[in-house]
């Protein structure tokens, strides 16, 4: 099977899977009893194609824009242009001067005449009554009346479905409708033959089990929508910065309105349409709106922002111009929600299991039909009745289909492929609450299979909460355990040395201090930025009057691939000046100069770069994070179009930046290993910074390897098989180290390898990943949309418990199917057998719909929202190559099968003698006490399903109240059902000693099932 498997429905991939793939498995499940429900959770690849050629489109309708915009704006440079414009009376009334339409059109076509016509940027911004520098102005109602007029910043989804549309889907099953059509036709012969109520039913249990079914089928469907809804409503929680009332400030992208000032920085999705205000060399990334991989540089002369869009590099302010479903973003997000997420590799292959089964199952229906009715042609052709054919012959006939009907609906696991669904929803809500948010159902499965997690240092394995507690300036090593060490130090330096540290540490950062709304001073950017920015205020600095003194010529924004910053400020006394922060080693070997205690630049020669080079290792050593500090003069007519110098700087200082360990981090690698995960540190960090830090997490071992990114990548294919195995920490990495590392264990070691990543440069890594995992804190909205689970706290122990509840729903689907194969060989082989035997069915079509809802969906709530244990982190992973039906399973399968077989089979010919029944009713009595026994049979079963190899199945059941809850509701309405519906569903009540027996043999597949699990097996 498990080759047929992956044959037919193996190119399903947890991730990026081909067209052919999705397409070639939903040919070969062919016919299936219910394909709204079978397929309710699989992509909608119409609307996948619609989105595409949707792209396409944007690409062509940008490509054309700015051609016409670069010939207007050589047309127009001089001209005084008239505008034809007329603004709209309510536009008017609301206090605006420009309507929604135009500021459209002005985007979204790349309109330089428009712009020019209204005033350009700043034009735009007093027509939407609001300030480039305070921004909106939120007061009384003006924020109500502006979304009134220009919308609000969300686009279209698809309405919720109610609960009767999932009862509507679940009533589309054809099976179930052709026992309708059976329950009518008993209806009708039933009241003819017999009269009223005694002729009805049989018809009106079946009627009756048929609602049941449905009933609890779409309640359970219906729930599993609310959670995705739930875990929908978290994923689509982006917050930006704005500017509003004059103070900046973070809100959701959801809250934006036209006339809205955002603050953009490397990393961010621009989250509306706009205008480009300020900022410096900022580019655009707008493959994922037109699929144009090559980036865009947007400045005063192109200042056009489209929705969707990314921050590749730079930074910006930009004036919200067009929000939601005016946007093509919005458009195609609207089309996009509409194709829904890739089915996971587990749905597909239980799709096969149940396409297997079915043909088997529609075989023996068919089967067990023609046996029936040949026995009752035969009977009649025997007492010469064949061509006398009366209501009590077509009411047999009819339960014989009814009974091949049923087989079918109960030997077709259609919730098989739901259950995955059911069970990756409980997990992925339970996630929710771990700190943990999935964005794509596969994740779950896959991460249960990881052998190699790939974790960043900073934020992930500490804390993330930075301070700087050593510096090295003009070569003096100073401690900072409070502020009054740093007004120590301050009273030490020259006045020139202090004032270039802190024209350095001011001017040349991705951060910012603001005042907020409260009136309290705050730090923003990285917590890196925030660490110097703090440093710079204890020593006594202004941040204000330092960006006030000079003007920005050039910014270049930090990247992991340059591990450096650098800042091109013009002096107030004339002149310019560049400054430079980075990575200790690499700003250093740009430097020839350093300064000394004067604050006079000196040649740096070989003892000076020998003692800060020793400072750094020290610093390192330490565990402690280290920047070095730079300048230099550049010349007065530098402009931003030139490129920052990247060497001839002066050194200024190192400073030495703690970051605490996280709590029990150590504790959770620790975990990983003993789950046979091997944990590897990527780090953009100095070596002995990253050496320091893995020793202290319990990453890097004696036996284990740490290498530099650039040694790394210098090797051949040859020496990388040999050193990849032992790499247990890799410092000073570049994106590209990160993605050549996952890739290899990937490719050439067969490993399931999960990766976390911050920075915008992570998402090529994130991608190649089985699991990219993307942090929820520090992580930058581009890595996030790469990622397939957010990290939400950004802490290395949460990672663990995602691999826990990765494992947990990959051993329930087994469990589950275990449990319902087994359902599916017991009841298939009992009605098949005793109908060529015995010419009967010992199991009736509303007894089997009964046990189709124990096995399907009270099956799956029981066995697939299992909580996890810490056993699960006990075992091997399952890795690439594992089997999902292993030997174990069939194991357990058959010899369940057997006994259950057994002891039907003995009640059927034994029954009557076992139990000492006699006279009229002795046939309804057996059968009831066979379906008894079959019902009991099974939830033993099912408890003993909740461990496949542990003898102990009852460890933590009582704490599974899902699990209790349904054993509880099985026996109540089993015991109504024999006791008190005998006339619809073919039952008799039973006596105290009958119960007790049946019970007891039920009960006894618990001991054969220990006796099961003691037969080894091989591990496949």
């Amino acid at each position: 099977m498990e080759n047929y498997l992956n044959q037919n429905f193996g190119g399903v991939l947890p991730k990026n899977s081909s067209e052919d793939a999705l397409q070639r498995w939903r040919k070969v499940c062919g016919v299936v009893k219910n394909p709204k429900r079978r397929f309710r959770f699989t992509a909608n690849l119409s609307k996948r194609w619609e989105a595409a050629a949707m792209k396409r489109s944007n690409q062509e309708k940008l490509r054309v824009a700015v051609l016409v915009s670069k010939a207007a704006l050589q047309f127009i440079q001089g001209l005084t242009l008239p505008s034809e414009y007329t603004v709209p009376e309510e536009v008017k009334a609301a206090g605006f001067q420009i309507c929604a339409e135009e500021l459209g059109s002005i985007v979204e076509g790349h309109d330089i005449k428009k712009l020019k016509i209204h005033g350009g940027v700043d034009g735009i911004a007093n027509k939407l009554s609001t300030s480039a520098t305070n921004g909106l102005p939120t007061s009384g109602e003006s924020l109500k009346i502006r979304q009134e007029i220009y919308g609000i910043n969300k686009f279209t989804e698809s309405v919720a479905r109610s609960f009767f549309i999932y009862v509507w889907e679940a009533l589309q099953d054809m099976t179930l409708m052709i026992l309708g059509a059976c329950a009518f036709f008993s209806l009708i012969v039933g009241i003819l033959t017999e009269g009223w109520p005694k002729g009805a039913h049989d018809g009106l249990g079946i009627v009756a089990s048929i609602f049941l079914v449905v009933f609890v089928t779409s309640t359970s469907d219906y729930r599993q929508s609310l959670q995705f809804k739930d875990l929908d409503k978290e994923k689509k929680k982006i917050s930006i910065q704005v500017t509003r009332n004059g103070f900046r400030q973070k809100i959701s992208i959801y809250d934006l309105l036209p006339g809205d000032i955002v603050h953009l920085a490397i990393g961010d999705q621009v989250p509306a349409d706009g205008l480009f205000l300020s900022g410096f060399s900022l580019l655009i990334n707008e493959s994922s709106l037109t699929g144009e991989s090559e980036p865009v540089f947007v400045t005063a002369q192109n200042p056009f922002l489209l929705s969707g869009t990314k921050v590749q590099d730079g930074s910006c302010k930009m004036l919200i111009t067009t929000v939601g479903m005016r946007t093509q973003w919005g458009k195609l997000m609207a089309t996009l929600s509409e194709g829904g997420d890739d089915e996971t590799p587990l749905q597909v292959k239980l799709n096969g299991v149940a396409t297997i089964i079915g043909k088997i199952g529609l075989f023996f229906a068919v089967v067990t039909f023609a046996v029936l009715a040949q026995s009752l042609i035969l009977h009649k052709l025997r007492d010469g009745t064949f061509l006398a054919w009366n209501g009590d012959d077509a009411m047999l006939l009819l339960d014989y289909f009814a009974i091949a009907v049923t087989i079918v609906v109960v030997a077709v696991p259609e919730g098989l492929p739901l259950a995955v669904t059911l069970s990756l929803a409980f997990a992925m809500k339970k996630m929710m609450n771990d700190k943990a948010l999935v964005r794509h159902l596969a994740a779950c499965e896959t991460m249960g299979s990881a052998t190699t997690i790939c974790s960043d240092k900073t934020g992930t394995l500490t804390t993330n909460h930075m301070t700087v507690v050593k510096a090295c300036i003009c070569g003096d090593i100073m401690e900072f355990s409070g502020p009054g060490d740093a007004s120590s130090m301050r009273s030490q330096l020259s006045e020139n040395v202090s004032n270039i540290l802190l024209e350095s540490i001011f001017n040349n950062t991705g951060g910012e201090i603001v005042t907020n709304q409260h009136g309290k001073t705050e730090i923003l950017g990285t917590p890196t930025e925030t660490a110097i920015l703090e440093f710079g205020l204890s020593l006594g600095g202004n941040f204000k009057e330092e960006r006030e003194g000079v003007q920005l010529v050039k910014v270049e924004p930090f990247n992991s691939a340059k591990k450096r910053m650098g800042v091109v400020i013009r002096l107030p006394q004339g002149g310019c000046r560049a400054h430079c922060k980075g990575a200790s080693e690499i700003v250093l070997a740009s430097c020839n100069k350093v300064l000394d205690s004067a604050g006079n630049a000196v040649p740096l020669d070989e003892d000076g770069a020998g003692l800060l080079m020793g400072t750094i290792e020290n610093f390192a050593n330490e565990a402690l994070r280290t920047l070095c500090l730079a300048y230099m003069e550049v010349e007065d007519e530098f402009s931003a179009n030139q490129q920052i110098p990247t060497d001839g700087y002066t050194c200024i200082g190192i400073v030495g930046i703690k970051d605490p360990v996280r709590p029990g981090v150590r504790e959770s690698v620790a975990v990983c290993r003993s789950a046979g995960i091997v944990v590897r540190m990527v780090t953009g960090d100095n070596i002995n910074t990253a050496k320091a830090i893995a020793r202290e997490c319990g990453i890097l071992t004696e036996d284990g390897i740490a290498i530099e990114g650039p040694e790394f990548r210098e090797k051949s294919l040859g020496e990388m098989m040999e050193l990849i195995p032992r790499i247990q920490v890799m410092a000073r990495s570049s994106p590209l180290d990160k993605h050549t590392l996952v890739k290899h264990l990937r490719t050439l070691f067969n490993e399931v390898v999960a990766v976390t990543g911050d920075g915008t440069n992570d998402a090529p890594a994130l991608h190649e990943a089985d699991i990219g995992l993307a942090m929820g804190i520090a992580g930058t909205e581009v890595a996030k949309e790469s990622a397939d689970v957010i990290i939400l706290d950004d802490n290395f122990s949460t990672i663990v418990t995602v691999c826990k509840w990765g494992r947990s729903v990959y051993i329930n689907i087994q469990k589950f199917v275990q449990f319902q194969l087994t359902v599916n060989v017991v009841a298939l082989i009992v009605n098949f057998s005793s109908a060529c035997f015995t010419g009967t069915a010992p199991l009736t079509a509303v007894q089997l719909l009964w046990v189709n809802m124990i096995m399907d969906t009270l099956g799956a709530l029981a066995l697939a929202t299992e909580p996890p244990n810490d056993d699960l982190m006990k075992r091997t992973p399952v890795g690439r190559k594992g089997n999902f039906i292993s030997n174990v399973m069939w194991r357990n399968i058959f010899g369940q099968s057997f006994y259950q077989f057994l002891v039907l089979w003995y009640l059927q010919t034994e029954g009557k003698h076992l139990f000492g029944l006699e006279g009229p009713s002795s046939d309804l009595t057996l059968n009831t006490l066979i379906f008894n026994t079959f019902v009991f049979c099974q939830l033993f079963n099912e408890i003993s399903s909740r461990e496949m190899e542990k003898i102990d199945v009852f460890e933590g059941i009582l704490n599974n109240y899902v699990f209790v809850g349904v054993l509880s509701i099985t026996v109540i309405f089993q015991f109504i059902i024999v006791q008190f519906l005998g006339d619809f569903a073919n039952t008799t009540p039973l006596t105290l000693s009958q119960w007790l027996l049946t019970l007891f043999i039920g009960f006894l597949s618990m001991p054969i099932a220990v006796a099961i699990k003691m037969i080894p097996v091989g591990s496949k």
